[in-house]
C-alpha cells in the first residue's frame, strides 16, 4: 500500500496527508483488487498501527456491502478466512485490539453474515465458537458480533436517496431480515443461548466486563426469540442472583426490564410479573429507602415501570377479551406496585422519578375508566398528586440566571409532571381543585416568610389548573360554579396578597404569566386591573433588575393589553405616559444600556399602537396620540440618517443602520392595531402614516448599509399597503426605483414580493406602473443571474435559486391577477424573450415550484397572445404518472393560407416541452401537485 499516503490516517497529520489519505481510500474502494492487499495486511498483522488496522476493515466492508456479488466464490472465501484468521490471531497477540477496531471488526463480520448466512455460511456462528471457545479476548469478540448482528437486522437504518429506492430497499431489508431470524431460531440461537448461559456462568464472579456484555446481549436478543429459552429457572436465578452484585446488577436490571417487555399472552405475562416481584420483594430490593446508589435505582425503576406497563397491558387486552377474572387479578397486582411506584416518584433524584412517570400516567388512565373508585385508590390518587406537586418545586442549585443542561432537563422532566397533573384532573378534577386550592392559600398567606421555590410552585399550580381543566375560550369564571368560584378566589388572593414584590426572578415571572393566562378574571373584577398594570409598569415588571424578567414582561404586557382592550379606556393616557421613556430610541452614541431591547420595544410599540386605536376617543384626538407617538421616531430618524451619511467608520455605520431600522420597525408595528374593523382612516390616521413614509423613503438613496435600511422600508411598505390602500400608490414608482438600483440577490428577492403585494391587490390600478418598471425589473434580475460566482459557492447558488423562484412567481402574479397586458405590451421581441425562459425551465429545472408557475404561466397563453380562432386541445396531467396528452391542429402555412400566426411561437416552442417535462428523469411521477 501507499506508504504515505498511510500517513494520512494518523489524527496528527497535517491536512494535506489527510486528505491525501482520503483519496487514497477512495482509490482503493474503486479497485479491483485493492481489499485484497487489506484482508492480507489483516489475516498477516503487516502492520502495528491502529489506524491502518481500522482503514482495512474500512476497505473490507466496502467490498462486502457494495461489491461483494461481483467476487468469485475463491474470493468470498478468502474474506471469510481472512476474518476468521484474524479472529484466531486475538486470542495470541500479547495484547488486546483498541475497542474501535473490535467494533469495526465485528460490523464487517456482521455484514458478512447478513449476505452469506442464508446460502454460503449457515455454520458462521458455530465457525467462531469453535475459534473463540472461552477464552476471554474471543468471547469478548462473539458477543460484539453478536451485538453488532442483531443491529443489522433489528436497527437496521437504510441509507437512501429517494423515496421510492427508501421504501424498496425497507422492503427488501425487512423481508431478508425476517427470513434470517427465523432460520437463527430454527438452526442455531439454543445454542447461542446456551453459550450464553455458559459465559454468565464462567465470568459473574472474575471478569464483570465480559459478564455485562453477555447480559446486554441477552437483553438484545430477548425480543425476538423463544422467551422460554431465557425466563427459565436456571436463567432467572442467575439474573436475580446478579442483582445483588455491585457491578452487574445495574445490567442485570436492563435484561430483566427487556424480559419483561417482550410481547406475550396477557395471563402469562402476569404470572411472569408476578414472579419476578415476589423474588425481587423477597431480596430486599423494594426497600427503597436503604438504597443509597441512584444509578442503580434509575435502572431499577426503569424495571418496575416496565412490570408496571406490562400488567396494565395486559389487564387492558384482558378487559377487550371479557376475561373479567383475569383482569380482576392483574388489577390486583397492577394495585400492589402502587406503593412501590409513589416511593420511585417521591424520590428526591429526578431521573429515578422520570423513570416511574409512565407507569404513574398509564395507572392513571386505568382509574378514569372505572365506574367508581375505592377509598384505597382516591388515596392512591391523592397521593400521586401530592408527589406531583412536590416535585414541580425547584431545587435550591437551579441557575435562573445562566440556564444550563441540567435546567433544561428539569424543565422537560416538568413537563412530564404536567402530563400527570392533566391526567390527574381527569380522574378527579374535584379532588386537584381542591388540592391546588389548599397549597395554594395556605402558601400565599404567608409568602413572605416562605421560600421561593415553594411560592413559585403554589402559583404555577395555579397556572396550570387553566390547562388541566380546560374551558371554550378561557371562560374559567363562568359555567361550574364551584370551580369558577374557586378560580376567582385564587385570582383574587393572587392579586391583592402582594406576592408580585416577591424578590426572586422565578416568582415574578410566575406572578405575570398567571395574570395573563387568566385575563377574563378582570372582565368579571376589573377593580384590580389598575393593580396589575402598576405591576406591569415599575420595578416588578418593565423596570425589573433583571433582562430576562423585563423581555418576558414586554411581551406579556402586549398580550394583557390586547385582551382587555374594552377595560382599558381609562387608563390609557396615564399608562402612555408612564412607557415613555421605554418608548425611546437609543442611538449608538448614547453610551448607557436601554432598560429594553429593540425586540422587546417592539412589543411596546404595539402595545401602545392597541391602547390608541381600540381606545373610545374620537378620530381627531386618536390622530394627536398617534402623532405624539411616531413624531419622536421620525425626528430622530431624520437626524441619525444624516449622521450615517456623513459616517466614515464602518462599525458606526452599522450601528446606526441599526438604530435607523429599528425606528423603521417601530412604527411599523404600532399599524398592527389597526383592524377591519378599525382601519387608519376611520382613526384618522392617514397623514401620521403618510408623514412616516416621506420621512423613511429618503433611506433608499442611502449608498450605505443599503441592505439593512432597504429591508427596513420594504417592511414598513408591505404593512402601508394593508393600512393606507390607494393612498400609498404614489410613492411606490420612486421606492421602486431607487430599490433596483445597485441592487443584489437578496435584494431582489425580498423587493419582488412587494411588487406581487401591489399587483395582485390593486390589480389594473398600477397597469401603468406595472408596464414601466416592467423590463428594468427584469434587466436587474437576469443582470444578477448573470453574475459569475465560484463553483463551490453554495450560498451564491442557493441565493440564485430562489430569485429565480420569485422571477416565476412574479410572472405567475401578474398573469394571474389578470395583467397579461403588461407582459404583452413590451413589444414583439422582449415578449418572445420572457415566454421563452418560461417554456425553457418547464423542462430544464429541477425545482419542482418554478416548474409548476411555469406551467400555471403558459396556461395563461390566450390572454398573452390573443383569442384563437381555432380551438387547441391542451390537456395538462394533473397526475405526472400519465403523460401529458397535448395535440395541436395543424396550423396555417405560409403563402395560401396566409401568414403564420402569433400563436405558432408558442406552440412551436411549447409543444415539445410539455411532453418532455414530466419524462425528466428527475421528476417523481408519483407527485400529483
Amino acid at each position: 500500500m501507499d506508504e504515505q499516503a498511510l500517513l494520512g490516517l494518523n489524527p496528527n497529520a497535517d491536512a494535506d496527508f489527510r486528505q491525501r489519505a482520503l483519496a487514497y481510500f477512495e482509490q482503493l474502494k474503486i479497485s479491483q483488487d485493492a481489499w485484497q492487499v487489506c484482508a492480507e495486511a489483516l489475516a498477516q498483522s503487516i502492520y502495528s498501527d491502529d489506524h491502518i488496522k481500522f482503514f482495512c476493515f474500512q476497505v473490507l466492508e466496502h467490498q462486502i456491502k457494495f461489491k461483494y456479488s461481483e467476487l468469485t466464490e475463491v474470493q468470498q472465501q478468502l474474506i471469510r478466512e481472512t476474518l476468521i484468521t484474524w479472529l484466531q490471531a486475538q486470542m495470541l497477540n500479547p495484547q488486546p485490539e483498541k475497542t474501535f477496531i473490535r467494533n469495526k471488526a465485528a460490523q464487517v463480520f456482521a455484514l458478512l453474515f447478513v449476505t452469506e448466512y442464508l446460502t454460503k455460511w449457515p455454520k458462521f456462528f458455530f465457525d467462531i465458537l469453535s475459534v473463540v471457545d472461552l477464552n476471554p479476548r474471543g468471547v469478548d469478540m462473539y458477543l460484539r458480533i453478536l451485538m453488532a448482528v442483531d443491529a443489522e437486522l433489528v436497527d437496521r437504518d437504510v441509507v437512501h436517496t429517494s423515496e421510492a429506492s427508501y421504501y424498496f430497499a425497507l422492503t427488501f431489508e425487512a423481508r431478508r431480515n425476517t427470513l434470517l431470524k427465523d432460520t437463527m431460531r430454527e438452526q442455531c440461537i439454543p445454542s447461542l443461548v446456551e453459550s450464553w448461559y455458559q459465559i454468565l456462568q464462567n465470568y459473574q464472579y472474575n471478569n464483570s466486563e465480559l459478564t455485562c456484555q453477555c447480559l446486554e446481549v441477552v437483553g438484545a436478543y430477548v425480543s425476538w426469540i423463544d422467551l422460554s429459552l431465557i425466563a427459565n429457572e436456571r436463567f432467572i436465578n442467575m439474573l436475580l442472583g446478579h442483582m445483588s452484585v455491585e457491578v452487574l446488577r445495574e445490567e442485570a436490571c436492563d435484561c430483566l426490564f427487556e424480559i419483561v417487555n417482550k410481547g406475550m399472552d396477557p395471563i402469562d405475562k402476569t404470572k411472569l410479573v408476578e414472579s419476578l416481584c415476589q423474588v425481587l420483594q423477597s431480596a430486599g430490593l423494594f426497600s427503597i429507602d436503604q438504597e443509597d446508589d441512584v444509578d442503580f435505582l434509575a435502572r431499577f425503576s426503569k424495571l418496575v415501570n416496565g412490570m408496571g406497563q406490562a400488567l396494565i397491558a395486559s389487564w387492558t387486552k384482558l378487559i377487550k377479551n371479557g376475561d373479567m377474572k383475569s383482569a380482576q387479578d392483574a388489577l390486583q397486582a397492577i394495585e400492589a406496585k402502587v406503593a412501590l411506584m409513589l416511593q420511585l416518584l417521591i424520590h428526591e433524584d429526578d431521573d429515578i422519578s422520570s423513570n416511574i412517570i409512565g407507569f404513574c400516567y398509564d395507572y392513571l388512565h386505568i382509574l378514569k375508566q372505572l365506574s367508581a373508585l375505592s377509598d384505597q385508590q382516591k388515596a392512591n390518587v391523592e397521593a400521586i398528586m401530592l408527589a406531583v406537586m412536590k416535585k414541580l418545586t425547584y431545587d435550591e442549585e437551579y441557575n435562573f440566571e445562566n440556564e444550563g443542561e441540567d435546567e433544561a432537563m428539569f424543565v422537560e422532566y416538568r413537563k412530564q409532571l404536567k402530563l400527570l397533573l392533566d391526567r390527574l384532573a381527569q380522574v378527579s378534577p374535584e379532588l386537584l381543585l381542591a388540592s391546588v386550592r389548599r397549597v395554594f392559600n395556605t402558601t400565599l398567606q404567608n409568602w413572605q416568610t416562605t421560600r421561593f421555590m415553594e411560592v413559585e410552585v403554589a402559583i404555577r399550580l395555579l397556572y396550570m389548573l387553566a390547562e388541566a381543566l380546560p374551558v371554550s375560550h378561557g371562560a374559567h369564571f363562568s359555567g361550574d360554579v364551584t370551580k369558577a368560584t374557586a378560580l376567582q378566589d385564587m385570582m383574587r388572593t393572587l392579586v391583592t396578597s402582594g406576592v408580585s414584590a416577591y424578590q426572586h426572578t422565578s416568582v415574578t415571572l410566575e406572578f405575570f404569566e398567571t395574570v395573563v393566562r387568566y385575563e377574563k378574571f378582570f372582565a368579571v373584577e376589573p377593580q384590580h386591573i389598575p393593580t396589575v398594570l402598576m405591576a406591569f409598569l415599575d420595578h416588578r415588571g418593565l423596570r425589573h433588575t433583571s433582562p430576562k424578567v423585563r423581555s418576558r414582561t414586554a411581551y406579556l404586557f402586549s398580550r394583557f393589553v390586547k385582551s382587555l382592550n374594552k377595560q382599558m379606556n381609562p387608563f390609557i393616557e396615564d399608562v402612555l405616559n408612564r412607557i415613555q421613556d421605554l418608548l425611546e430610541l437609543s442611538p449608538p452614541e448614547n453610551g448607557y444600556q436601554a432598560l429594553l431591547s429593540s425586540d422587546d420595544q417592539l412589543f411596546i410599540y404595539e402595545t401602545a399602537g392597541v391602547l390608541i386605536v381600540n381606545s373610545e376617543y374620537s378620530a381627531e384626538r386618536k390622530q394627536v396620540l398617534m402623532r405624539n407617538l411616531l413624531t419622536p421616531l421620525m425626528e430622530k430618524f431624520k437626524v441619525l440618517l444624516e449622521k450615517l451619511m456623513m459616517a466614515q467608520d464602518e462599525d458606526r455605520q452599522m450601528a446606526l443602520a441599526d438604530c435607523l431600522n429599528h425606528a423603521v420597525g417601530f412604527a411599523s408595528r404600532t399599524s398592527k392595531a389597526f383592524s377591519n374593523k378599525q382601519t387608519v382612516k376611520q382613526c384618522g390616521c392617514s397623514e401620521v402614516y403618510l408623514d412616516c413614509l416621506q420621512t423613511f423613503l429618503p433611506a433608499l438613496s442611502c449608498p450605505l448599509q443599503k441592505e439593512v435600511l432597504r429591508s427596513g422600508v420594504r417592511t414598513f411598505l408591505h404593512r402601508m399597503i394593508i393600512c393606507l390602500e390607494e393612498e400609498v400608490l404614489p410613492f411606490i414608482p420612486s421606492a421602486s426605483e431607487h430599490m433596483l438600483k445597485d441592487c443584489e440577490a437578496k435584494d431582489l428577492q425580498e423587493f419582488i414580493p412587494l411588487i406581487n403585494q401591489i399587483t395582485a391587490k390593486f390589480k389594473t390600478q398600477v397597469s401603468p406602473f406595472l408596464q414601466q418598471m416592467f423590463m428594468p425589473l427584469l434587466h436587474a434580475i437576469f443582470e444578477v443571474l448573470l453574475l459569475p460566482a465560484e463553483e463551490n459557492d453554495q450560498s451564491a447558488a442557493l441565493e440564485k435559486q430562489m430569485l429565480r423562484r420569485s422571477y416565476f412567481a412574479f410572472l405567475q402574479t401578474v398573469t394571474g391577477s389578470g395583467m397579461s397586458e403588461v407582459i404583452a405590451n413590451q413589444g414583439k421581441k422582449k415578449k418572445k424573450s420572457v415566454l421563452f425562459t418560461v417554456i425553457k425551465k418547464t423542462v430544464d429545472y429541477p425545482d419542482k415550484k418554478k416548474k409548476k408557475n411555469c406551467f400555471i404561466i403558459l396556461s395563461k397563453k390566450k390572454e398573452l397572445w390573443g383569442k384563437q380562432k381555432k380551438k387547441k386541445k391542451f390537456v395538462a396531467a394533473t397526475n405526472q404518472k400519465k403523460i401529458i396528452e397535448y395535440g395541436i391542429k395543424k396550423k396555417k402555412k405560409r403563402g395560401k393560407d396566409g401568414p403564420v400566426k402569433k400563436t405558432d411561437f408558442v406552440y412551436k416552442k411549447k409543444k415539445k416541452k410539455n411532453f418532455l417535462a414530466p419524462l425528466k428523469q428527475k421528476n417523481d411521477l408519483a407527485d400529483a401537485q
